[in-house]
């Protein structure tokens, strides 16, 4: 079991495409619903093992179209590309969370290593 604090609030902002979280030790993380697709912790974007990540390319106009709950420790959001598979942990919302300013940064370079430009800024 983890110590990871459990969400008081999660609401979806279909404007500006973020996921806003509330936990109960009072951190509010916004995550882009890009960033999250992009940060996928399903197999298909992860893979099976160590180094054997996928690059999302071409994700900065996804939406989340609905969110399920999965029992009482993760969501299972609902993107408009048809991806559906990742479920995210209340732990895994969190570091996202934290970690959000270095992972985006990481996103970008490797998409530039890849040679894509994106098509609509940060």
């Amino acid at each position: 079991m983890t110590s990871t604090p459990r969400p008081t609030e999660i609401s979806l902002h279909q404007k500006s495409r973020k996921l806003e979280i509330a936990f109960e030790d009072g951190s509010r993380f916004q995550l882009p619903y890009e960033y999250l697709r992009v940060y996928s912790p399903s197999a298909e974007v992860q893979g099976h093992g160590p180094g054997q990540g996928v690059l999302q390319i071409g994700k900065e106009d996804v939406t989340i179209t609905h969110v399920d709950p999965v029992g009482s420790y993760a969501i299972l959001p609902h993107f408009d590309d048809g991806h559906d598979t990742g479920i995210y942990s209340w732990e895994t919302l969190y570091k996202l969370g934290q970690n959000r300013d270095s992972y985006w940064a990481d996103y970008l370079r490797r998409l530039e290593a890849a040679g894509h430009k994106r098509k609509s800024p940060a």
